[in-house]
């Protein structure tokens, strides 16, 4: 793992799905070349419709509180086009959006793999892709195994 990587800011309760493997692809109105290790930025403010958080089981509550910092990474293996509303709602228990989320002429939808939590690390967000630089920082990199951080454990 190089000094720099790439994180994602996703609202919660989403990103907190995505980092436990609830949730596989993740919604935007633009596409991206990016693949590859991403990390999971929580964002700053969360999603406020009950909808996003009735997801969301009860062992996962507390990772979902944590907002403003990387909270776990995922590989980032592909960008899907929505073109129809009806691609996006086959699609609907891997995005876990509702179908009004489509809109055309097309939505975008990344597709990630092997989530894993990370221990909570704060750091300012944004709306794309943004650099992370962690400094081969061993806090940054410990994994989250049974809700218990695993120190000197590298994710």
């Amino acid at each position: 793992m190089g000094e720099h990587e790439y994180a994602l800011s996703i609202k919660q309760p989403w990103a907190a799905l995505l980092v436990y493997g609830r949730k596989f692809i993740e919604v935007r109105r633009w596409p991206t070349a990016r693949r590859g290790r991403v990390l999971i930025h929580a964002a700053r403010v969360p999603d406020p419709r009950p909808e996003a958080w009735r997801h969301l089981p009860e062992e996962l509550q507390e990772m979902a509180q944590l907002t403003g910092g990387i909270i776990g990474a995922a590989e980032l293996t592909g960008c899907i086009s929505y073109r129809s509303r009806a691609a996006f709602v086959k699609d609907r228990l891997l995005h876990l959006n509702e179908p009004s989320w489509f809109l055309p002429p097309v939505v975008f939808g990344f597709a990630f793999t092997r989530p894993q939590a990370l221990a909570f690390r704060r750091c300012p967000g944004w709306v794309r892709f943004f650099p992370v630089n962690l400094k081969h920082d061993r806090s940054a990199r410990q994994k989250v195994k049974g809700g218990q951080v695993q120190a000197g454990r590298r994710a």
